[in-house]
């Protein structure tokens, strides 16, 4: 063909389109996130050239261009339908995800028109004739793009809500993108430790601008329930039970809510009926997962426990926890909660398989291997007997040097578990000196050094002891 591969790659870069925006394969769980979208799109026409052209790019990354071409074509029609007026600015991203399509078909012709359309338009739309637009529209379905990929992308995709709301600081769709990126954002800090920037006010704001998105009330009401005031929060979310009684993403956050009341059986009535109108939700699966391992939990306490009832709960607490890991393999703590079930269920071995799966992946967050030594180590501990194994595991989680509520319990437990067993008589120098190591990942210099010398007097030729020692005084 006249045009040439090369000249076309200056030009599809400049472009500001999903696949310009650095939204990585491995970073999106694409089943799951086609599986999302497409509920997505059952329930909510407004936001449809959002979701056609995600969803058109992840079918190019699962390999099917002609589905996404498909997909793009919709994009357009919903243009044409929504807004007549402004088709060029409405499309631009379209065209861009459309020039990098043809592009990676080889049709460098077709992929040149698309180049030339967003080109041509952008110098209508704005009097340069620079091809990145500074389109608030453009900045927001970036933000929608980066949300759906996930907790590493939450705050990129706080700075193009962020860039949106400058320019138009009461637009609805941008308001209400912020606020749930705000409450992700806060969520996720409170799981890694981190200083943590409250959303509620982001969320009563753009409720205020969207008064019936009940996505925003349910998320208001989780953020209320986290204030301690649950009152206020219950009347948004029975106010929103009003409005959308059939909408999967309001029932998943009000079956959370009900669940953290300690309301189970409510919990599970939503969630049963959420998942008869999403029957792939990999979140729904998880959430009824927890509700019926939180009833087995409640049973095994009363005192002549019905058996086969309990036997009940914890075969559907392991249908629907085995149902999110086979869908979405990167869901560390779902791995967790169903290792914990088969504990439960007195099934070590496929608790022990559960553990291993996830405790050999490389690619873990420190918050994840966190979670996961914490929770192997009381496996350990309480259903295997074996102070010493979840004495290393516990320490293994110390390790990992980010200070995150799970970090705080592998701390307090394995201090817990070494003193006492010193108190006792029961501590060998290796305790001492695990005390001492224990010490030293917490900062506490003076503690370790007398703890490793304890150790030495008990075995004075230990090598090990010795360099450990040695190596703390240095550091002083």
């Amino acid at each position: 063909s006249t045009i040439s591969k090369n000249s076309l790659k200056t030009s599809l870069l400049q472009l500001e389109c999903h696949f310009t925006w650095t939204l990585l394969k491995e970073d999106g769980d694409l089943d799951a996130l086609e599986e999302t979208v497409v509920d997505h799109m059952k329930f909510f026409i407004e936001f449809n050239i959002t979701d056609y052209n995600i969803l058109s790019y992840v079918c190019h990354l699962k390999d099917s261009n002609e589905e996404a071409l498909r997909n793009l074509k919709k994009a357009e029609e919903v243009v044409l339908k929504c807004h007549p007026d402004e088709v060029a600015r409405r499309s631009l991203v379209t065209w861009g995800n459309y020039a990098w399509i043809y592009y990676h078909m080889k049709r460098y012709e077709a992929a040149q028109t698309y180049i030339s359309k967003v080109e041509n338009s952008c110098k209508e739309l704005s009097s340069t004739a620079l091809q990145k637009i500074q389109l608030p529209e453009i900045y927001a379905e970036q933000g929608w793009a980066l949300l759906r990929f996930g907790c590493n992308y939450y705050k990129r995709a706080k700075n193009c809500f962020e860039n949106a709301l400058r320019v138009e600081p009461d637009n609805p769709d941008f308001s209400a993108g912020y606020a749930i990126v705000m409450y992700c954002l806060e969520e996720l800090a409170f799981r890694e430790g981190e200083e943590i920037i409250p959303s509620l006010e982001a969320l009563k704001q753009a409720l205020e601008l969207n008064p019936n998105n009940t996505t925003l009330m349910a998320l208001l009401a989780l953020e209320l329930q986290q204030l301690k005031q649950v009152h206020e929060g219950e009347m948004y979310i029975e106010e929103a039970m009003q409005k959308t009684p059939d909408l999967p993403v309001f029932l998943r956050y009000a079956a959370t809510f009900y669940r953290r009341k300690g309301k189970v059986d409510k919990a599970v009535e939503i969630l049963k009926k959420a998942l008869a109108l999403t029957p792939a939700s990999v979140f729904l699966h998880h959430q009824l997962g927890l509700c019926y391992k939180l009833k087995a939990l409640e049973l095994k306490k009363t005192r002549d426990t019905p058996q086969d009832q309990l036997g009940n709960f914890l075969q559907l607490a392991i249908f629907h926890l085995k149902t999110v890991i086979d869908k979405k393999s990167t869901f560390i703590y779902a791995y967790s909660d169903l290792a914990k079930t088969y504990a439960l269920d007195k099934r070590y071995e496929e608790a022990e398989e559960t553990f291993q799966k996830v405790l050999q992946r490389n690619n873990l967050s420190c918050s994840d291997k966190q979670c996961l030594y914490f929770n192997y180590g009381n496996f350990q501990l309480f259903d295997m007997n074996s102070e010493s194994k979840a004495i290393t595991y516990y320490i293994e989680g110390l390790k990992v040097q980010k200070d995150t509520p799970e970090r705080k319990k592998c701390r307090a437990t394995v201090e817990r578990l070494l003193k006492s067993k010193i108190k006792r008589g029961l501590g060998d120098a290796a305790d001492i000196a695990s005390l001492g190591l224990v010490h030293n990942l917490n900062g506490e210099k003076e503690k370790a050094i007398e703890c490793y010398e304890k150790a030495i007097a008990l075995d004075p030729s230990n090598e090990e002891y010795q360099n450990a020692l040695f190596e703390i005084r240095l550091s002083i």
